[in-house]
């Protein structure tokens, strides 16, 4: 392991022993790669990723390179969902895969049109619907966010075999309605933003509850022990 490595994953302990993260663990043991660049990258299990292979990717920002590479892996359909400006910019004008599917809008825990914050950093382009100390509550914009199963029926699917999640902290409202949606979907692969909330260890903690109670179990923590890959043992 490099030291940097070792350095992140020191910090990480440290953190969750003095109680400003919820611990986490590797619960079972997989085959692991890592798709994708340093930055949007995530540990993907590649001897559960089938042939004609269904993977939603919510939130793409200016980095497709973990779309780029499971669909080189794979040969397989990816579709990106993101609804800000920046992104939806970015994807037009920039040449993507033929197999990877865009639409300029995000995921919620109801269809309707937010109020989306803006990055102050205007080099950024990682907006959130929650007020944190990253974006700049007086540079809103008004975006459309879809419910899970609006979405997947939209796009007729009745299973996901890869599911990523990067949302800026809409993961922990969104979860409960894509677990409760009854879609199967083999491996969830979500960044984590317990640093956005006051109450964020608790947020971790219900949130990672939430999905080993629906059967899911994490094979696999990034360096910086944001992103997590967890897989379905049901």
């Amino acid at each position: 392991m490099e030291r940097n490595d070792k350095l992140k994953r020191l910090e990480y302990w440290l953190k969750a022993r003095i109680g400003k993260i919820a611990f986490i663990d590797i619960e079972e043991k997989r085959d692991k790669q890592w798709y994708g660049n340093g930055y949007g990258g995530f540990y993907v299990d590649p001897t559960a990723v089938p042939e004609n292979a269904i993977v939603y990717s919510f939130g793409i920002g200016e980095d497709i390179s973990f779309d780029q590479a499971i669909i080189a892996k794979h040969d397989c359909d990816v579709y990106g969902f993101d609804p800000t400006p920046k992104s939806i910019a970015w994807v037009s004008n920039n040449k993507v895969p033929e197999k990877f599917h865009f639409h300029p809008y995000g995921i919620g825990e109801k269809t309707g049109i937010v109020t989306f914050n803006l990055p102050k950093n205007k080099e950024h382009v990682s907006g959130s619907v929650y007020d944190h100390s990253l974006v700049d509550e007086l540079n809103p914009v008004e975006v459309l966010l879809k419910e899970f199963t609006e979405i997947v029926k939209e796009k007729g699917h009745s299973r996901i075999d890869v599911l990523k999640m990067d949302i800026e902290g809409s993961e922990y409202a969104v979860m409960k309605g894509i677990l409760e949606s009854g879609i199967p979907i083999k491996q969830i692969l979500v960044e984590t933003h317990e640093r956005f909330f006051p109450n964020g260890k608790e947020k971790g903690k219900e949130f990672f509850s939430l999905l080993k109670s629906h059967g899911y179990r994490i094979f696999a923590i990034s360096d910086t022990y944001q992103e997590i890959s967890l897989i379905s043992i049901k």
